[in-house]
């Protein structure tokens, strides 16, 4: 009896570890299953439970998921069978750029639409979309001053158009430069992560492994429509490029009571700010594992009385 319960309890510490915290520990994630996408990616039927793909993509179940092939006029696309619902979320994908030319393009984009597989003019998907797109630029046709590839977020509300001669310039929300994204020698990562009405952020892996870079961050977020598609098109035109999908993997965000959901640091204030989240993780480990030294406690003098009492009953009967 006494072990099973021995057991029970740490199979609930077991699970209690495993709680994905993230940076901050007031953070809790729930992985989507929906909108996650690991290799083989296709079930024994040859297609996707979750996702549908279409137009130039070619899926290679050991390896990538091609959007576009390093050939001219190609364009790609791969989007959710089911909305993204979440209120909150983190996304994070890695991909692929890749080619033997000096000269190369267009780019791939990443969505958060109303629309899905559609193709179209902007990076292999459909203009005047609503929603949000983030899109992977590696040619430049007229952005003076601006070093490419470049990385830019823009929102649509289903009227205004992305124009290709300036690069979105017009419309951009938010973007940095990303010059070493193209045939990295390490995996190439994105991170985009949003809070309803409090925060997006993106960051991006592709100097050093296990090292992310900032891209934007705002506590100003754009108005995402509450029911969206999670989508990945590519495009080439008379130059070209591989654009792969390796892996997409996505989590739904929440906070714990009392926690409020992150925002831009003040300075002066975030050391703060810090060391009182790792006072408030500290003190709950420490309440749980006096949990555990409790019981642990009453089970080991519960097994010495009955090892006692045994004792005295063997030497009553000689």
């Amino acid at each position: 009896m006494w072990f099973s319960a021995l057991s029970a309890l740490w199979l609930a510490a077991t699970a209690w570890a495993a709680v994905d915290r993230g940076e901050d520990g007031n953070i809790r994630s729930i992985a989507l299953r929906t909108h996650t996408l690991k290799q083989p990616y296709l079930d024994s039927d040859m297609s996707s439970r979750w996702y549908d793909f279409g137009g130039d993509t070619v899926i290679r179940t050991d390896s990538y998921i091609r959007l576009s092939s390093d050939r001219p006029s190609q364009n790609g696309w791969l989007f959710s069978r089911v909305p993204l619902t979440a209120t909150n979320w983190e996304i994070e994908v890695e991909f692929k750029i890749s080619g033997k030319n000096q000269l190369y393009g267009d780019g791939f984009a990443m969505w958060l639409t109303k629309e899905r597989g559609q193709l179209g003019p902007v990076f292999g998907h459909t203009n005047n979309f609503e929603g949000l797109g983030i899109f992977v630029d590696t040619y430049k046709n007229n952005r003076p001053g601006t070093v490419f590839p470049y990385v830019m977020a823009m929102v649509g509300d289903g009227k205004t158009p992305y124009n290709k001669d300036n690069d979105g310039k017009e419309t951009e929300f938010a973007g940095c430069s990303a010059r070493g994204i193209r045939n990295a020698n390490i995996p190439t990562k994105l991170r985009l992560t949003y809070f309803q009405d409090k925060s997006l952020k993106l960051e991006l892996q592709y100097k050093t492994e296990d090292e992310w870079l900032l891209c934007f961050e705002t506590n100003e977020p754009p108005t995402i429509p509450s029911v969206t598609y999670l989508g990945f098109s590519a495009e080439t035109g008379e130059l070209s490029d591989n654009h792969d999908i390796i892996s997409i993997d996505a989590k739904n965000l929440y906070t714990t009571a009392g926690s409020s959901t992150p925002s831009k640091k003040t300075p002066g204030r975030g050391g703060a700010s810090k060391l009182a989240k790792q006072k408030e993780g500290g003190s709950w480990t420490w309440f749980f594992f006096k949990i555990i030294f409790f019981i642990l406690a009453i089970g080991g003098g519960y097994v010495g009385w009955t090892a006692y009492r045994t004792n005295q009953k063997r030497s009553h009967r000689f």
